[in-house]
């Protein structure tokens, strides 16, 4: 099963990258802006998903070897004990199974329920970080509008003679 995260977050850096094109296309550098920003906080979205599905895989694959070696430990004590006291000691090799079980299962979710904190707050801090960034980058432009017009207007000269020199 897919984590939702995953996939709203698939869609949000879809989104972002669809709005950064516009942006480019249009001169605007806001919507370019915003555009790489959701389209990094969909990155981040998505690899949270990821994480938490992993953990989910392996929370599933521990429950699965734990009952299989519950199985085991039965039929190797019934072969091994005679018929009289078999469900006795079957009863308690399943039990001691049951709490090894337990105690895994306790130990992923705990190691699923960190992983999903570091995920989180790898998150926010990467959207806060993007937020600085851009505002950062805004006020530049802002404080120096005839600087970033000379810059803009270089980069676009360079991508025009990148573009250029392919066709020929």
């Amino acid at each position: 099963m897919v984590d939702t995260d995953r996939i709203t977050g698939a869609a949000k850096e879809l989104g972002g990258k669809v709005q950064g094109a516009v942006g480019d296309l249009t001169g605007s550098h806001r919507d370019s802006a915003e555009g790489r920003a959701r389209e990094a906080a969909g990155q981040a979205e998505g690899l949270y998903g990821q994480a938490k599905d992993t953990v989910r895989d392996a929370a599933g694959h521990v429950a699965d070897t734990a009952r299989h070696i519950g199985g085991k430990v039965r039929d190797t004590v019934g072969d091994v004990v005679g018929s009289g006291d078999v469900e006795d000691r079957a009863r308690r090799a399943q039990g001691a199974a049951q709490d090894h079980y337990d105690r895994a299962e306790r130990g992923v979710r705990h190691a699923a329920d960190e992983a999903s904190d570091y995920a989180e707050d790898a998150y926010a801090r990467g959207s806060q970080y993007l937020r600085r960034g851009t505002r950062e980058v805004g006020h530049q432009v802002a404080e120096y509008p005839l600087a970033s017009l000379l810059i803009a207007g270089l980069a676009g000269f360079g991508l025009g003679l990148l573009v250029s020199a392919t066709r020929d």
